[in-house]
């Protein structure tokens, strides 16, 4: 007996990637800072405190283009240990067919998500740059590695005990992100006259001015916040 297999996928073509956030149009953009300037912030745990509390110290309470490059450099790493629980169970689970690919369907988002982050870094650094603002390695190299390797372990040993916690702790990290955005376009009105540069205008989109920017980056850290909060009604992949 012959068994033949149908390829899943045309010759020539290749699944493609979570699209990442919608792109909203600058009506929206103006809205998506509305909606949340008027949103409470979530009440925020002692272990996210701890993050905020040293980059407020370090950086100033106030936003500013180094302060969001700061967190943005930290804002891959719960997802980088998704990713990295998510092989070790895709290896753990292989006999179960099934459970291996959701569990690798995860793995794929976090990555996604990974991605959009390391664009806002790219970006933001960009702006940093345009801007003239100063960088130091002690503040802007060592200290955002070590809140990064905080974090990171932190990310991962929760998400090995209790894996809603870990969602918890980045949806209260992405949702600090996106008031501390929509903060500071409202704080400085001035943006709205300066032009997005569309030095990732390619990968990221091109906005009217970097006040659009920096809405449109303040809503990809709303989505990836209900993302995570969406993930703690079924933290566990069965």
């Amino acid at each position: 007996m012959t068994i033949t297999f149908e390829p899943a996928i045309a010759p020539g073509t290749r699944p493609e990637l979570p699209s990442g956030p919608p792109k909203l149009s600058r009506d929206l953009l103006r809205q998506a800072e509305r909606d949340t300037l008027a949103t409470p912030r979530m009440a925020y745990s002692l272990l996210a405190r701890m993050m905020f509390k040293p980059v407020d110290l370090l950086y100033g309470k106030q936003g500013s283009f180094t302060k969001f490059a700061m967190l943005e450099t930290i804002a891959r790493v719960p997802y980088q240990a998704w990713e990295r629980m998510g092989y070790w169970a895709v290896h753990r689970h292989a006999a179960r067919s099934a459970l291996a690919r959701r569990v690798f369907e995860r793995i794929v988002e976090a990555r996604a998500d990974q991605d959009n982050e390391q664009w806002h870094l790219l970006i933001m650094q960009d702006l940093v740059q345009r801007n003239g603002e100063r960088q130091t390695w002690l503040l802007h190299r060592a200290a955002p590695w070590a809140i990064s390797f905080f974090y990171y372990h932190v990310s991962w040993m929760l998400f090995l005990v209790r894996p809603d916690w870990s969602y918890r702790l980045n949806a209260e990290f992405e949702d600090h992100a996106e008031h501390e955005y929509m903060t500071f376009v409202a704080e400085n009105p001035a943006l709205d006259l300066v032009p997005d540069p569309g030095t990732y205008a390619a990968e990221y989109g091109r906005h009217r001015s970097v006040a659009d920017l920096l809405r449109q980056i303040g809503h990809d850290e709303r989505t990836h916040k209900l993302d995570s909060l969406e993930s703690m009604r079924e933290p566990r992949v069965r």
